[in-house]
């Protein structure tokens, strides 16, 4: 199955449905599992009765054992609003091997849109471009989940991240609070993403920022190249690889560790994800994390 899950073979299959189906299936439990108690399936905990209590909630067998009234109490789960932020700038296009972080980004959205599908989440999409923001307002049924892929399907990385003027579109929704998942490179021409995320907060929505991070340039591999070009400003530099290797991941370090630290600040959850990583163990790794700090 890992086979069938790595990025470069997921691309050859151009369907999102299916790869998201494929990444899912099987061993994902869930990314929103709350722990409000209540009247579900699941068996949590006994209390004593209390005046005003739900007579249904009762629990017979243990009043005939102890001759003491017990509710029954049990975690149930809660559907939630999820929106997928997909950063389309130019910046997106940056290629390692035969995929796009662009492409990455899409597999990513559309394996957790599945999922919480899934499980009875509602599911919405912004697609932030040069000029504007695209809306696709959250809805919890499979042909919206269609229309959600066919339009992430559609996504064209290019030119500049969106301007501020152009976000009264992320003050348009239900006004309740969102499950907001940012895909992104976290390539700024000032703090623009920054911003966007300040504003985000002001909504009092919850963030997971995903930055899509692909192996040559964490390693500064790339074969055969000494002109480097800015794929937002166009503009080009000639380095020589090997003689600014050392300087250049010390900088890196400490961009990613600042981006890190700038995010968990904001109360921003933050995952650095490594776009050569295959999708299965990325969602994996990084449902295992969030539980644990759920915990």
């Amino acid at each position: 199955m890992s086979k069938l899950l790595d990025p470069k073979v997921m691309m050859a299959i151009k369907e999102l449905s299916l790869s998201a189906k494929m990444t899912i299936d099987g061993f994902m439990s869930g990314i929103n599992k709350s722990t409000i108690k209540g009247s579900g399936l699941e068996f949590s905990q006994y209390r004593s009765y209390q005046p005003g209590d739900d007579l249904r909630s009762l629990d017979w067998k243990m009043f005939a054992r102890s001759d003491r009234y017990y509710i029954r109490e049990s975690e149930v789960e809660t559907n939630i609003s999820i929106r997928f932020l997909l950063d389309a700038s130019a910046s997106m296009q940056h290629q390692d091997g035969d995929f796009t972080k662009m492409d990455y980004a899409r597999y990513l959205a559309a394996s957790l849109a599945y999922l919480g599908n899934r499980q009875g989440d509602a599911i919405g999409l912004y697609v932030f471009k040069e000029g504007g923001v695209f809306s696709l307002a959250p809805k919890q049924d499979f042909q919206h989940l269609s229309r959600l892929f066919y339009q992430i399907e559609q996504i064209q990385a290019s030119g500049h991240f969106t301007r501020p003027v152009h976000y009264k579109e992320l003050y348009a929704g239900s006004g309740k609070r969102e499950l907001l998942v940012l895909m992104t490179d976290m390539y700024q021409q000032g703090d623009e993403i920054f911003n966007l995320l300040d504003t985000l907060n002001t909504l009092r929505h919850e963030v997971i920022v995903f930055h899509l991070m692909s192996a040559n340039e964490l390693e500064l591999d790339f074969k055969g190249y000494s002109t480097f070009e800015d794929l937002e400003s166009g503009k080009s530099i000639q380095i020589d690889q090997q003689q600014v290797k050392n300087t250049y991941q010390q900088k890196l370090q400490a961009f990613l560790s600042d981006t890190r630290t700038k995010l968990l600040d904001k109360g921003i959850f933050y995952r650095m994800m490594r776009t050569d990583m295959p999708l299965d163990e990325a969602l994996r790794d990084f449902l295992n994390q969030r539980n644990k700090l759920k915990i």
